[in-house]
C-alpha cells in the first residue's frame, strides 16, 4: 500500500510532531522527577507529582501512542515497509515495548499525585515521594527514544530476511 505523496507527507510530519513531543515531554518529566527526588521544599515536591500526572496523562500517552500509529503507517505506506529494514523493527519493537510499560507506569503517577493531595501540605515530605523509580523510568525511557531517533537519522544498512525475500521477487 504506497501512500500518495500528499499522504506520506502529512503521516511523516505527525510522526516526526509526536515523536518530538513524546521526547521533550519525558525530559519535561524527568526534570520534575528529579526534582521531587531532591528537592528540599515540601511544597515544590508536592507540586511536581500533579504537573507529572497531567504530563503523562496529556502528553507522553497521547504522543506515544500518534508516534506507534503514524511510525507504522510511514512504514507501511513507503518503500522502507515495516519489516523490510532492521532499523525500521527496531524502532518498532522499541515503540511496541515502551508504550505498555509507559501505560502501566502511568497508572502510578496518578497513584503517587493521589498521596500529595491526601497528605499534609506542611512538614516533612512522606517517603512515598522521595521514590527515585519516577527518576530511574523517565530516564530509561529517554535512553529508548533517543535509540529510536539514531536509529530513525543514521538507518544502519541490513535487510530482514523478509526484506531481502521482497526484494528479490521485484526484481
Amino acid at each position: 500500500m504506497a501512500l500518495t505523496p500528499r499522504a506520506r507527507r502529512f503521516a511523516l510530519t505527525a510522526h516526526i510532531v509526536s515523536s518530538v513531543g513524546w521526547l521533550g515531554a519525558v525530559v519535561v518529566y524527568l526534570v520534575l522527577a528529579v526534582t521531587a527526588l531532591t528537592g528540599h521544599d515540601a511544597q515544590t515536591v508536592r507540586a511536581v507529582y500533579p504537573a507529572m500526572e497531567l504530563t503523562v496523562g496529556f502528553v507522553i500517552v497521547p504522543a506515544s501512542l500518534v508516534s506507534l500509529l503514524t511510525g507504522v503507517i510511514c512504514s507501511l505506506g513507503t518503500a522502507w515497509g515495516l519489516l523490510r529494514h532492521y532499523w525500521v523493527l527496531a524502532k518498532l519493537l522499541l515503540t511496541v515495548l515502551a508504550t505498555p510499560v509507559l501505560l502501566m507506569y502511568a497508572r502510578s503517577i496518578g497513584h503517587v499525585a493521589d498521596v500529595t493531595t491526601r497528605t499534609s501540605p506542611s512538614g516533612a515530605v512522606p517517603d512515598a515521594l522521595r521514590d527515585p523509580t519516577h527518576a530511574l523510568h523517565s530516564g530509561g525511557g529517554l535512553l529508548v527514544l533517543l535509540a529510536a531517533t539514531a536509529l530513525a537519522v543514521y538507518k544502519p544498512r541490513g535487510m530482514t530476511g523478509y526484506g531481502l525475500r521482497a526484494r528479490s521477487r521485484a526484481s
